[in-house]
């Protein structure tokens, strides 16, 4: 693993994260720059550049991901209230790191698309 990268620093803990969950699979931790009182960034342990890099290989991860994020927003208890989850894909898809992370936004209302 090429530990350039700030999300696989945090996955090898060279660099300090607050981690809410990890496993063999992912890895969990606020965002340094939140934009909701719960922002959540989920990752897979192993390196994909984004959501076009999902394949047959590695299609379960995604939704691992999925179902760890939903299992984390009842944790927060964001769940009945209402939460967003979001994928950003290459530069004009709002992605500033190049490796796939879901963000989990809640705890507050969030503003309509």
């Amino acid at each position: 693993m090429n530990t350039k990268n700030i999300f696989q620093k945090i996955i090898k803990k060279k660099i300090s994260a607050e981690i809410i969950y990890q496993d063999k699979k992912i890895t969990a931790f606020n965002d340094i720059s939140p934009r909701a009182p719960i922002h959540i960034i989920i990752i897979p342990n192993n390196f994909i550049k984004n959501i076009n890099y999902i394949d047959k290989k590695n299609l379960n991860i995604l939704s691992y991901m999925m179902y760890k994020s939903i299992k984390i927003a009842k944790n927060k208890k964001i769940h009945k209230s209402g939460y967003r989850i979001v994928i950003n894909c290459n530069k004009n898809g709002g992605q500033t790191i190049p490796y796939l992370h879901i963000h989990l936004l809640g705890g507050k209302k969030l503003q309509n698309f």
